[in-house]
């Protein structure tokens, strides 16, 4: 192992954004919750089952492009809607429409309480450049270039593949490895010598499935065995322990 705590073969990182390098997972978590609990206590009635931000949230929508978060999480419930299109209002009853929904809600929450970075991550995504190694960010979100310029780490990345640049390319989302592989591709190095850094399930899967080179789980909301279980080689509680002396096991 490194001095950065990766297999000497690494060549490039790939970071997700969402509970990564910001803390905004705990926001999307609100959202989501917000467009799902209306629409349940609109369908259902006031004896409705809210939407859990710590079980529902990690299993059926953390890390997948929005549409997909939506159609997962209502077949949890057994649930079905009409698809709709993209560009659906907010009020559409529609999996397009509950995910134009939650992404107005995001953004109001992000206005109101802002977007802030794990320090840990920057150092650390400074310190892998600094060693010569490339990074890409690996986002479903399609926010993603404009929460990294509001904590102004845009520069940190050589590329960005992103909720826009997948529909542009028509790239299914996580838990598929298409994002992560376009990342590396477009990073000029092959899947088995970049490393994935992921806090969310679905992002496990796709490094498992994508067969990169080693795959480290963020562990932000106390679910460290269930990130090991879905691929991780190594677990973290943040980036900066991967430095730290006897902390590159």
């Amino acid at each position: 192992m490194t001095e950065l705590g990766l297999p000497d073969a690494i060549q490039a990182c790939l970071f997700d954004l969402d509970g990564v390098i910001t803390k905004t997972a705990v926001v999307h978590a609100a959202a989501w919750k917000r467009t799902f609990d209306a629409f349940l206590r609109q369908r259902d009635g006031a004896g409705f089952r809210p939407f859990d931000e710590g079980t529902d949230y990690n299993e059926y929508v953390d890390g997948r492009p929005r549409a997909d978060g939506v159609r997962t999480f209502l077949e949890s419930r057994g649930i079905e809607l009409p698809e709709g299109h993209a560009e659906d209002p907010p009020d559409a009853g529609t999996v397009h429409g509950l995910g134009s929904r939650k992404n107005d809600l995001l953004l109001e929450l992000i206005r109101t309480r802002g977007v802030e970075a794990y320090d840990g991550t920057l150092r650390y995504i400074e310190a892998i450049r600094a060693a010569g190694l490339r990074t890409a960010v690996v986002s479903s979100s399609a926010n993603c270039r404009d929460v990294l310029r509001s904590i102004g780490a845009e520069s940190l990345f050589d590329v960005r593949i992103d909720g826009v640049v997948a529909v542009e390319r028509q790239l299914p989302g996580k838990p598929r490895p298409d994002t992560f592989l376009a990342a590396a591709h477009d990073l000029g190095v092959q899947a088995k010598a970049a490393a994935v850094f992921e806090d969310a399930l679905a992002g496990m899967d796709a490094g498992r499935s994508g067969h990169f080179g080693y795959v480290v789980g963020v562990d932000r909301v106390g679910q460290a065995d269930a990130l090991r279980a879905h691929g991780a080689d190594r677990v973290v509680q943040d980036l900066a322990e991967l430095t730290e002396p006897g902390g590159r096991a």
